[in-house]
């Protein structure tokens, strides 16, 4: 039996959150028998948890940490005790050479004592270290410097290091080159099934009644309400352009200072086309309003391969994203690109908002012809099997 132990993500059952959602669809896709899962989860992630110290879920085992209450530092102090937990656990069940696969880069300084502990046990260290952490405007100058050291601990001691976009793989391979680090590129996944509801049902009726909006008449931006998103540039440039869609902005921005920050600086109130709707937890209506979207725009640049985006490959007919290597290596050809120079996405939507019937087909049969190929969650599930089973 091949023991793997994962973490870094807040736990399953997955709230929210990519990793979450990445650790829920390999336990519950799971296809090997041969492998047991081990995930790591914030005791107030979930009641389960709350209640318990280990218990079972999707067939893996869940072991519940204890997080003091540290600010910024709360998430190192869980991954270490997390860690601590799992080579415990290794070496009590004597498990055979276990993999310990780490999500985000957030106990570099610290891992070179754990890898001897890991190697010690004939184990192997794996990290999966996202996007570029240390770029988010949301972190104090202090704490960007310390995930910019600490990616580089977590690599030097990797035995593999796992990314989910190929430009990832090659900045790792640049910048770490003095360690010759071991790499390999998977994918994440996202789902492709279409919505269960249709345009007749009483919640899509109700949502789109309330919010004042109708099918294929808005541009729809999906994602946490922080600044290196480029809210700011893709609201601005809207209001800049002549479309005469809506811009429906589905995201949580209650008591947020960036709100006000953009509503000072842009004025966006005074332009009917802008709507803040909230957050949409109900995945099917969610996945409904991404359909029924005339065209997506995504304004991420410091990810990997962002959930969103995937998300709208399989599901919007038309997708602007701001022109970074991470967009481009997923969506090709299948997207307009935009710059963050002035007056270019909005030349971009008025663009979109002339698309004929036939570019906007073809369009969207290349996204999802990409989502299918590279992208569905029984693929990367495959990979990851096939390479825990390898190690």
């Amino acid at each position: 039996m091949q023991h793997v132990y994962i973490i870094g993500s807040k736990g399953i059952p997955a709230r929210y959150g990519g990793y979450e959602t990445f650790v829920e669809k390999l336990t519950a896709g799971q296809e090997s028998p041969d492998i047991k899962y081990h995930v790591a989860s914030r005791r107030d992630n979930t009641e389960l948890s709350q209640e318990n110290d280990v218990f079972e879920y999707n067939g893996a085992e869940i072991f519940s940490i204890d997080v003091p209450n540290i600010g910024p530092a709360q998430a190192i102090a869980y991954d270490i005790k997390a860690l601590q937990w799992a080579i415990k656990n290794a070496k009590d069940i004597e498990a055979k050479a276990p993999i310990f696969y780490i999500l985000a880069a957030r106990i570099g300084p610290f891992m070179g004592k754990y890898v001897k502990q890991i190697h010690a046990l004939g184990g192997t260290y794996l990290i999966n270290p996202d996007g570029h952490e240390w770029k988010r405007a949301k972190w104090p100058l202090p704490v960007r410097k310390y995930w910019k050291v600490s990616e580089k601990g977590m690599v030097k001691h990797a035995d593999l290091v796992v990314c989910d976009n190929r430009k990832i793989e090659e900045y790792i391979q640049e910048e770490y080159g003095a360690f010759k680090p071991d790499t390999t590129f998977i994918a994440y996944g996202t789902d492709t099934t279409p919505s269960s509801l249709s345009k007749n049902d009483v919640t899509v009726e109700n949502w789109f009644h309330e919010k004042n909006i109708q099918e294929n008449n808005y541009y729809l931006i999906v994602g946490r309400f922080v600044p290196e998103n480029n809210y700011e540039t893709m609201i601005r440039e809207f209001m800049k352009s002549d479309s005469q869609k809506d811009l429906v902005i589905v995201t949580n921005v209650e008591k947020n200072k960036f709100y006000q920050k953009l509503l000072q600086t842009t004025s966006f109130n005074e332009d009917k086309r802008i709507k803040f709707v909230g957050t949409v937890y109900d995945q099917p209506l969610l996945r409904y309003i991404r359909e029924n979207a005339f065209a997506y725009i995504h304004g991420h640049e410091v990810g990997g391969t962002n959930p969103s985006l995937l998300e709208s490959l399989s599901s919007t007919q038309l997708n602007l994203l701001v022109d970074v290597g991470f967009n481009r290596d997923v969506a090709h050809d299948a997207a307009i690109y935009w710059t963050k120079e002035d007056g270019h996405l909005a030349h971009a939507i008025d663009a979109a908002d002339h698309y004929t019937e036939d570019q906007l087909y073809r369009n969207e049969n290349t996204a999802k012809q990409i989502i299918a190929n590279e992208y569905t969650w029984k693929k990367i599930i495959n990979t990851y099997e096939l390479k825990f089973s390898k190690n």
